[in-house]
């Protein structure tokens, strides 16, 4: 009977945990982790703060968008390895909030419900593609 040794012992594994360790524990991927998680609660709480809860789906979408945001961008930080997928999924979601008014509400007659979305779902969108493009980067090069 022939053992099959564990994943988990893997050299490649262990070198692979050992780089995304020390790119996440880099000043600069915690700054873009916390302004990502305030950039997600704005989101959520987007519509009551620019004042478009009227229109009830757009607000919907923004609370459902901005938790997921955080969601997915919350847990890079501290185990990356496991997570750095989901930078990605952070990225379609700032995608779709920036394109949501018009897909969700049709025809949007506020310009703060346009503004707000574009401009958090770009913030979003550079700080999931800076979280993403951090896997990659070596900690000397950071």
């Amino acid at each position: 009977m022939t053992t099959h040794p564990n994943i988990e012992q893997h050299p490649d594994l262990a070198e692979m945990r050992t780089r995304f360790e020390q790119v996440t524990s880099t000043p600069r991927a915690q700054a873009v982790e916390a302004m990502a998680l305030i950039t997600g609660l704005y989101i959520a709480a987007s519509p009551w703060i620019a004042g478009f809860s009227g229109f009830g789906s757009l607000a919907v979408n923004n609370l459902i968008a901005g938790l997921a945001y955080c969601l997915c961008m919350g847990g890079l930080g501290s185990a990356y390895e496991r997570t750095h997928a989901m930078a990605w999924t952070a990225v379609v979601i700032a995608a779709w909030t920036i394109v949501a008014p018009w897909v969700i509400a049709g025809d949007v007659s506020t310009t703060r419900t346009v503004l707000s979305n574009i401009i958090a779902g770009a913030v979003a969108l550079l700080l999931a593609l800076a979280m993403a493009g951090m896997a990659g980067r070596d900690r000397r090069a950071g």
